[in-house]
């Protein structure tokens, strides 16, 4: 099961014979976990902890959105070519601004130098030796907004990240600079978003959203200046091979009585 299956007390107490909830991830906030350490529900955890799945779908978005990948190939679909197809950008010499520079967010900065690229990176507890030793250099919040030509988030959902970017913050991007997320849809203020694609300000490539799957009649579906995947960052053959090779472990060490890869809150 994974993130966007919610088990919440309201479910939890409708299920008195349940004891094993086998996770495809690690990330327990779907979860009431302590009604399930009150009542000895075990919780295991599988999956891949490898940053290559999401870092390398974060640099598809990056070349797709600034190279019209998306668009040129809609157009050879409809019998076109590359008539009303706008410029793309090089993402050589552009500077990438990294909000989160952990496992994911140091993978994509190493892409970025091999394209020529400047990183520069900010998060709460960010250092200078830990931006160094990524490539990046460690910069505030407002001035990684204001020189980046794309922004690329890789924070951890929690109540202090969420909205980390909202409309004070997409006011100090450049105009024309990508924002790119293949982390967690609820790091960015969606109406706040909404509203600034709209006005042609900025772009977008995501690949998370704050409600998954997106309602078919979502905003998003439609809005300009946006480049759109449904939540492929994890989506490879070896992160799911692990996922249920794991998950069958989990439930095997489970019934001899000896859990293993436990979860708690």
């Amino acid at each position: 099961m994974r993130e966007r299956l919610q088990f919440p007390l309201s479910l939890l107490r409708r299920l008195p014979r349940l004891r094993l909830l086998a996770l495809t991830g690690y990330g327990t906030r779907h979860i009431d976990m302590s009604f399930c350490a009150e009542h000895d529900i075990v919780c295991c955890g599988s999956g891949s902890s490898s940053p290559t799945g999401p870092a390398e779908m974060t640099l598809g978005l990056m070349l797709a959105a600034s190279r019209q990948i998306a668009a040129g190939d809609a157009a050879m679909r409809h019998g076109g070519f590359q008539a009303g197809i706008a410029l793309g950008r090089s993402l050589e010499g552009q500077t990438l601004g990294i909000i989160g520079l952990g496992r994911i967010g140091a993978r994509v900065a190493a892409y970025a130098r091999a394209f020529g690229m400047r990183v520069i990176a900010w998060s709460t507890n960010l250092t200078d030796q830990q931006a160094q030793q990524a490539g990046a250099l460690r910069v505030n919040k407002d001035e990684l907004l204001r020189q980046a030509d794309i922004v690329s988030v890789h924070l951890v959902l929690s109540a202090r990240s969420r909205a980390t970017l909202g409309a004070a913050e997409f006011a100090l991007m450049k105009p024309g600079a990508l924002l790119v997320n293949t982390s967690r849809g609820a790091l960015i203020d969606e109406p706040a978003l909404l509203e600034v694609l709209g006005s042609g300000r900025i772009r977008a490539a995501l690949d998370v959203y704050d409600r998954e799957p997106l309602p078919g009649a979502h905003p998003l579906r439609t809005a300009p200046n946006t480049l759109l995947t449904p939540h492929l960052g994890f989506n490879t053959e070896a992160t799911f091979r692990q996922f249920y090779g794991e998950s069958v472990e989990n439930i095997l060490a489970y019934l001899d009585g000896h859990p293993i890869r436990i979860l708690s809150s």
